[in-house]
C-alpha cells in the first residue's frame, strides 16, 4: 500500500510568509504551489518551485481566486468561463516561472472556495478541466474525491487524481466541514493519524452526525498553514511508516524509473 502526500505552499506575498514550506517540503512528496491569486507573487513561486524541485517533489499549480484579503475562502461571482480563463491565467504564470526555476509543473489542483465550488458545481468544473486541458504539459487534475470536479476530468479523459484531508472534517455528503463551523479542522496529531490509517484500510473516512463514508484517493492533504502544520506532517508520515504504508508521489517523479 502508498499514499502521496500533498500540502498547499508557496502561500506568503512580498515580506509576508505562511508556514514552513522548506519544513514542509521535506515531508511530503507533492506540492500545490499559489500562483498569485490567493497567494503568492513572482519571488515566492519561483523560490517555492526551486526548493520543491531540489528535493525532487513533484509540482502542482494552485489556482484561487484573485482575492488576498479572505485567502481565496469566499466565492467571487463570475461565470464558468471567465473561471476557466482566470485559472489559465494563474496556471500558466506558474509555468512561466518554473521555467525559469528549471522545475516543471505537472498537475493542477483548485484551491479553498474555487475547489469547493467546483466539487458540486459541473459547470465550473468543465471550465476548469477544460482550462487545465488546453494548456501545455499534459496537466493532470488533482480533485477532492467523489466530487463533480473528479467527475468532469473523468470525462474530458483528462488524467486525474482523487484526494482526502488529514486534518479536515467531512460531512455526511463527503463534502468538507465549513471552515466557520467548530471541529471543521482537526488539530490532536494522533486522532488525525488513527483516522487516516483506519481510511486507507478500509476506506471508509468518518463523517459528522452520520455513519463513515466511502471515498477513493490517490493523495492525502496536509494543510502547511495551520499552526503545527510541519510537525503534524511529520507524524503522520512516520505513523503510516509504522504501518507500513508508503509514502510516494501520485505521479512518477521525472527522471526516475
Amino acid at each position: 500500500m502508498k499514499i502521496d502526500l500533498n500540502s498547499d505552499l508557496g502561500e506568503g506575498f512580498g515580506p509576508w510568509t505562511m508556514g514552513d514550506d522548506a519544513a514542509m517540503l521535506d515531508v511530503v512528496t507533492s506540492a500545490n504551489i499559489a500562483c498569485g491569486g490567493h497567494a503568492g507573487d513572482p519571488e515566492t513561486m519561483f523560490a517555492t518551485l526551486r526548493q520543491a524541485a531540489e528535493r525532487g517533489v513533484v509540482i502542482g499549480a494552485h489556482p484561487g481566486y484573485a482575492d488576498r484579503e479572505e485567502f481565496g475562502r469566499r466565492v467571487i461571482p463570475m461565470p464558468p468561463a471567465r473561471i476557466g480563463r482566470m485559472v489559465a491565467a494563474q496556471v500558466g504564470a506558474l509555468q512561466g516561472i518554473a521555467a525559469l526555476a528549471g522545475a516543471r509543473v505537472r498537475y493542477v489542483k483548485p484551491h479553498g472556495a474555487l475547489g469547493n465550488l467546483a466539487a458540486d458545481d459541473r459547470t465550473v468544473a468543465d471550465a476548469i478541466v477544460a482550462a487545465v486541458s488546453a494548456l501545455p504539459g499534459n496537466l493532470a487534475v488533482l480533485a477532492i474525491s467523489g466530487t463533480d470536479l473528479e467527475l468532469a476530468a473523468r470525462a474530458a479523459g483528462a488524467e486525474v487524481f482523487s484526494e482526502i484531508f488529514a486534518d479536515r472534517a467531512y460531512l455526511p455528503n463527503g463534502r468538507l466541514v465549513p471552515r466557520s463551523q467548530p471541529g471543521a479542522v482537526l488539530h490532536d496529531v494522533e486522532e488525525v493519524a488513527d483516522r487516516l490509517i483506519r481510511f486507507l484500510e478500509t476506506g471508509l473516512m468518518p463523517a459528522i452526525q452520520g455513519a463513515p463514508i466511502p471515498l477513493a484517493a490517490q493523495s492525502v492533504c496536509v494543510h502547511g498553514d495551520t499552526a503545527g502544520a510541519v510537525s503534524m506532517a511529520q507524524a503522520i508520515r512516520a505513523r503510516l511508516g509504522a504501518a507500513g504504508i508508503a509514502v510516494a508521489p501520485f505521479l512518477q517523479v521525472e527522471g526516475r524509473a
